[in-house]
């Protein structure tokens, strides 16, 4: 028996016409749908916003939609081939629960991320330190909160290893002690630097009107190591931090004390 080449390729050349027309209807579907998707998504979240709907929900709720309609574009588009949507349905069902099984780290998130929405030992806003890494929450989605971290990064935490250890929320009370350490020498008189370091903090604009802790803290070996803790909200930490050494600096500059430090002596061989 020959093999018709040309009959093959006749054959597979009005395959390809016949399927032209529903694979280019697919791709259209699919960039069309996507579209589509974006925009409702992106009007939810002016519908939710005006609602005054709770900012922690929203990202979650808008992630959530989104991926349910992507799925049902994904669909219709399979339909458009050709491809029955009820198997088509059916083997989504089973690829689901195969999936399910072997991603159950991601469900696991997904659950997290619905208790954080719960219970919320954090919100959107908030300055928290997950896991070691410190920023404000800049939204909680389905299975990943975003933190905006103190040196402007963008961090993203699956819930379930955000919400595994210890959670820790700087901005639930309010304020925030902010630690700093001064050096005296030993020849002044504490309450005289007391006084001026306490006039120094009286300058940091941003410092609440708490009244700070200035006590010593220990004797190194040049100087007395003090204490010092003013208190800021959570968004001025760093402000009130540097501002403070700033303002302690100059002031005992003016009041003449100077804070020594190590010293090495070398002997001439």
């Amino acid at each position: 028996m020959e093999f018709d080449l040309a009959g093959k390729i006749n054959d597979l050349i009005s395959g390809a016409i016949s399927w032209a027309p529903k694979l280019v209807g697919a791709i259209l579907i699919l960039i069309i749908g996507f579209w589509i998707v974006g925009m409702i998504v992106k009007i939810l979240r002016k519908t939710m916003d005006r609602a005054g709907l709770d900012k922690d929900v929203q990202p979650f709720l808008a992630s959530l939609v989104s991926v349910i309609l992507k799925v049902m574009v994904v669909v219709s588009a399979a339909g458009m081939v050709g491809i029955e949507t009820t198997a088509f349905a059916a083997l989504i069902a089973a690829a689901g629960l195969a999936v399910g099984m072997a991603m159950q780290g991601t469900l696991g998130h997904f659950a997290a991320g619905v208790m954080v929405l719960i219970f919320k030992p954090y919100r959107v806003g908030d300055l928290v330190d997950l896991q070691g890494q410190v920023g404000h929450v800049e939204e909680i989605q389905v299975f990943n909160t975003v933190l905006n971290s103190l040196d402007n990064k963008k961090v993203i935490i699956p819930n379930g290893i955000a919400t595994s250890g210890i959670m820790t929320n700087l901005s639930s009370q309010g304020k925030l002690r902010v630690d700093l350490n001064v050096a005296m020498p030993y020849e002044e008189d504490f309450d005289k630097v007391q006084g001026i370091i306490s006039g120094a903090l009286d300058k940091v604009s941003k410092k609440l009107p708490d009244t700070p802790t200035i006590e010593i803290e220990k004797f190194d070996e040049n100087n007395v190591l003090l204490a010092v803790r003013p208190y800021s909200t959570p968004e001025d930490y760093w402000d009130v931090y540097f501002q403070s050494y700033k303002e302690i600096k100059k002031a005992f500059g003016e009041a003449g004390i100077t804070v020594a430090y190590p010293t090495r002596r070398v002997k001439n061989i």
